[in-house]
């Protein structure tokens, strides 16, 4: 697609646009949703530690190795057919969850999420520019920023209102059994407003580069996700020291097949374009301090203040208010900007989580929730003005073709660094937890102590965001539009 096609505006687009928010939302609220249900799932079923920590642990796992060979395969087949696909997928799999009748069927049904997930997860952005002409790309990919940041807080507000209301008697079961009418109403939407856009027929599945990519995922976040748990192991770290050499065996078989002018998973031109290498580094970096933090103040909340998990989820919101406000004037700058926005979004989550940090009771101090309002608003306005750029700058340089491709690979880094920063964190905090609680005593001050400890970490990440950034090369822009240029597609 052209620029001359683009200008001929897409009649209901914005209801397109709906429907890919809806699916991506849906999909990213799951991952949030499901901590708040834990302890009632376990108590349900009489399941082992090992058990529910699967029930999180599969659907990770599943998303991060699916979605490299999915989006290639939107490239393949076509994007709006991989989408719907997916949607259903994942609206089936939602519906076996809430219905699964043991723990062993839940962690399976989670496999099915999570495969549904990937799916459609790559087409997302990869639709955006066949939609939108380019000046109203900046808006679009701003919304994809606010509805990743309200995600990431919405779902324990929402799955404790769920769990509270015990709807039909069905406890923990209608935090997935809400997915059946969305899903249904995001496939019809975009059956109706999503354009048919053409795979390439030319393009193969690149199944050994799948499987490399696949191994590698698996031998970095397997070991994550069990090491704490097991009281990392010596494999474990065997594990991870053998994903870099599956990383390496990855590359070689991609410039193999590019020179065999062979089907590749990831293309070599991607490999060589430093801005998508580094937008892709610094997309790790971001995630990595995101997910963990709210999972390390989530149990600070709950279990460390006694707050029940909506009032815990209640307590997050001001960081959607902070997302929501930073997004929307985020789109109105389209473009401009980007790497000092970037920076900006990064140093607010750094000043976020250093003031967070003085905020936190002491001994003997009460807790108050009011106190953790600004921090949380500074860290959401961070995170909403820094993240529209930055998939932006990521995206702008990537050719039509490989949009799905570059797209996958881009979360599958993201799901990657947000893995990384959930061990450290939960390593960091857990293992400041035990060491206070073994001397015994009053709870409460172990609890801050080992949220602060955590904390150094994604302060640190964020801080490194805002030093990188500036050696990411600013995306290449039109003489004369000032705006990114658009690839035939």
């Amino acid at each position: 697609m052209t620029d001359s096609h683009h200008d001929d505006l897409l009649p209901g687009r914005w209801i397109a646009m709906a429907a890919l928010l809806v699916a991506g939302f849906m999909n990213l609220i799951d991952v949030t949703i499901v901590n708040v249900a834990l302890p009632s799932m376990q108590n349900a079923f009489g399941a082992t530690d090992s058990q529910i920590e699967w029930v999180v642990a599969i659907y990770i796992l599943t998303f991060a190795l699916f979605l490299l060979p999915s989006g290639r395969l939107g490239d393949v087949i076509g994007r709006r057919v991989m989408f719907v696909a997916g949607v259903i997928v994942f609206t089936v799999g939602s519906a076996a969850c809430g219905m699964a009748p043991t723990i062993e069927a839940l962690v399976a049904s989670r496999v099915l999420q999570g495969i549904g997930g990937a799916m459609m997860t790559p087409q997302t952005l990869a639709i955006v520019p066949v939609i939108f002409p380019p000046k109203e790309r900046g808006m679009a990919f701003a919304l994809f920023g606010l509805s990743a940041g309200l995600a990431s807080v919405t779902g324990p507000v929402l799955g404790g209102f769920l769990i509270g209301a015990n709807l039909w008697g069905l406890d923990w079961r209608p935090i997935f059994l809400v997915n059946l009418p969305v899903g249904v109403i995001a496939v019809l939407a975009a059956m109706r407003y999503v354009p048919k856009i053409p795979g390439h027929a030319g393009l193969k599945l690149d199944f050994v580069g799948i499987a490399l990519a696949g191994a590698a995922l698996l031998m970095v976040l397997f070991p994550l996700i069990e090491g704490r748990q097991l009281g990392w192991p010596v494999w474990c770290f065997v594990m991870m020291a053998g994903a870099l050499v599956m990383a390496g065996l990855f590359l070689w078989w991609e410039r193999r097949q590019a020179s065999r002018d062979g089907a590749q998973l990831l293309p070599v031109s991607l490999l060589a374009n430093r801005d998508y290498l580094m937008g892709s580094g610094l997309v790790m970096l971001i995630f990595g301090g995101v997910p963990g933090f709210f999972l390390v103040l989530a149990i600070f909340l709950q279990v460390g203040n006694g707050l029940t998990p909506l009032q815990s989820g209640l307590t997050t919101m001001p960081f959607s208010v902070g997302v929501l406000l930073a997004s929307l004037a985020s789109g109105r700058l389209g473009i401009r900007w980007p790497r000092e926005r970037i920076m900006v979004g990064a140093l607010c989550l750094t000043a976020g989580m250093i003031a967070l940090r003085f905020v936190l009771p002491g001994a003997g101090e009460p807790f108050s929730r009011v106190a953790l309002m600004l921090p949380l608003v500074l860290a959401g306005i961070g995170l909403g003005t820094s993240i529209s750029p930055l998939f932006q700058t990521v995206l702008a340089n990537v050719h039509g073709r490989d949009t799905g491709s570059a797209s996958g690979a881009l979360q599958a880094f993201q799901q990657v660094g947000g893995a990384l920063g959930v061990a450290i964190m939960g390593e960091l905090f857990f293992s400041t937890l035990r060491g206070g609680m073994a001397g015994g005593g009053d709870p409460h001050p172990v609890f801050t102590l080992a949220l602060d400890t955590a904390l150094i970490f994604n302060t640190a990440v964020f801080l490194l965001v805002s030093l990188l950034v500036w050696r990411l090369p600013a995306p290449q822009l039109d003489g004369q539009t000032g705006r990114p240029p658009v690839s035939a597609e």
